[in-house]
Order: C-alpha cells, then sequence, then structure tokens
C-alpha cells in the first residue's frame, strides 16, 4: 500500500476517534491520534488478518498494551472490515461492544483485552513464546505508550522476550514524551530508551511515527531480525492531527466538546479533502 493510501486510512480514523470520544464524552484522545499511524500501517500493511476470519489460528497477534488508547484500535478494526465504522459512534455506551478499553470477549478482531498497563506486552510475549511451542509462523505486535513503560512488568517481559529469542515479537513504542500527569521526563525519566531496551537484548529501530515510509521499513528489519525481540520507537506528536490537541498533556484523557469537536473535526476533513483532491 502507498504512503498516501495509509495516510487517507490514518486521517479517517483520526476521524473516528474524534467522533467516538465526542460523542462518549470521554476518553483518550491524545494517546490515540499519536498512534493512529503506526496502527493503520499494522492493520493494512503488515499483519496477516482477516475480518471474515478474525481467529484464524494462523493469523498475527496485535496487542494493545496502553489500552486507554482503544479509540485507535476499534477506528483501525472498523476501517480494515472488522465491524462497521458507524459503530464508534456507540463507544462506551453502556449497550456497546466498544467499552473504553480493547475487550477479547465483545469486540471482533481484538486478540486481547487490556488496560492494566504492563501487562499488554506481557501477554503479547505469551503468544510469541506459544508461537515457537506450537511451530506456528505468525507474528505477534504490541503497541505501548512511552509512560507506560515506567511499569516494571514491562521489563520483565523485555527479560523473558529476549532469553526466548522471540523473534517473532515486534514492540511498538508511542514516543509521544506526554502522560496524564504531564512530560514523562519529569514524571519519570525514561531515557535513554534505546540504550536501555539494547541492554535488555532487544534489537530497537528508531522512527519518525508519523513517516509511513519509516514505519513500514522498520517492520521489514523486524521481520529479518533473528534470534532476539524487535522494538521500534516511534517519534510521534500526542493529539496529531489537532491543533489545539498537538502537544498537550490535558488532551490525554478529556472528550472536546460540541465546540472544540468541530473544530478538530473540519480540521481533520480539510487534510482528508487535500489528500483526496
Amino acid at each position: 500500500m502507498t504512503d498516501k493510501e495509509l495516510e487517507i486510512l490514518a486521517t479517517k480514523a483520526r476521524l473516528l476517534i474524534l467522533e467516538g470520544v465526542h460523542c462518549a464524552k470521554s476518553g483518550h484522545p491524545g494517546g490515540s491520534l499519536s498512534c493512529a499511524d503506526a496502527m493503520t500501517v499494522l492493520y493494512f500493511d503488515e499483519m496477516n488478518v482477516d475480518p471474515t476470519d478474525p481467529r484464524n489460528p494462523d493469523r498475527d497477534r496485535f496487542v494493545l498494551s496502553k489500552g486507554h488508547c482503544a479509540p485507535a484500535l476499534y477506528a483501525a478494526l472498523a476501517l480494515r472490515g472488522f465491524f462497521p465504522p458507524e459503530e464508534m459512534r456507540t463507544l462506551r455506551s453502556i449497550n456497546s461492544h466498544l467499552s473504553g478499553h480493547p475487550d477479547m470477549e465483545f469486540v471482533k478482531g481484538v486478540d486481547m483485552s487490556t488496560g492494566s498497563l504492563g501487562q499488554g506486552i506481557s501477554t503479547a510475549v505469551g503468544m510469541a513464546i506459544a508461537a515457537k511451542l506450537t511451530g506456528k509462523s505468525y507474528r505477534t505486535y504490541s503497541i505501548l505508550g512511552d509512560g507506560e513503560i515506567a511499569e516494571g512488568q514491562v521489563w520483565e517481559a523485555a527479560m523473558a522476550a529476549a532469553k526466548w529469542k522471540l523473534d517473532n515479537l515486534c514492540a511498538l513504542v508511542d514516543v509521544n514524551g506526554l502522560q496524564i500527569d504531564g512530560k514523562t521526563e519529569d514524571v519519570m525519566p525514561l531515557e535513554p530508551i534505546d540504550k536501555k531496551f539494547e541492554a535488555f537484548g532487544w534489537h530497537v529501530v528508531k522512527v519518525d511515527g508519523h513517516n509511513y515510509s519509516e514505519i513500514k521499513n522498520a517492520l521489514s528489519e523486524a521481520r529479518a531480525t533473528k534470534d532476539r525481540p524487535t522494538v521500534i520507537l516511534l517519534k510521534t506528536v500526542k493529539g496529531k492531527g489537532v491543533s489545539y490537541m498537538e502537544n498537550v498533556a490535558g488532551w490525554h484523557g478529556k472528550a472536546p466538546n460540541d465546540e472544540q469537536y468541530e473544530i478538530a473535526k473540519a480540521e481533520v476533513e480539510a487534510h482528508l479533502a487535500e489528500l483526496e483532491g
């Protein structure tokens, strides 16, 4: 898929993210918008998944370790055909299958229920080990938040992945520099993230998380890397695509009001019209 085609899809995903969070009057737009490009590349260019056969045992697996950014995952699944995009309007509704965090029991295409930070990547490690033990060729992917990697469980998972030489595992860290309490460097300094993962035995690739070619090339490099897991560090902008949300920590976990939503929607729609024009 071309970079332009991917950008069109990611822009449509951003519209769905905004619509869902606005309708719900709650949710996490900032981190959902920042990882929308990587999510789009995974679901439309990288992973072997089939919306008509969502539980195929040979499918690639995806775990959203930063589960609060479910709107980004739901948007990708909807655009990929797992359920109608219109259902994004029901996000977080009591009668909806689209809860605030991914639920594998009720949402077609979700491989793991997540929400407690650190636990998603641990599950992804288990899935990758299972593939090795059963001789399966599927790959496992997981997106983490940069604030999330302050969790000790993440590094326990990282050690296990290196021990078992999980070259069928690819983690992607959304390095947008912000979390609910402010800058990650103020809350819990993380850098150098690359050197930390390298010290834990991982192959590390650093890319612009909004550059489709760089993301695709990094994923290809991950597939070619043998005997160790790969982590792709995505340098991103929190709230990407909405001018007043970009790089503002306050948009980590709140929904836009009606006026703010219309402004955001107009900005993203204008960008989409540009791309499709």
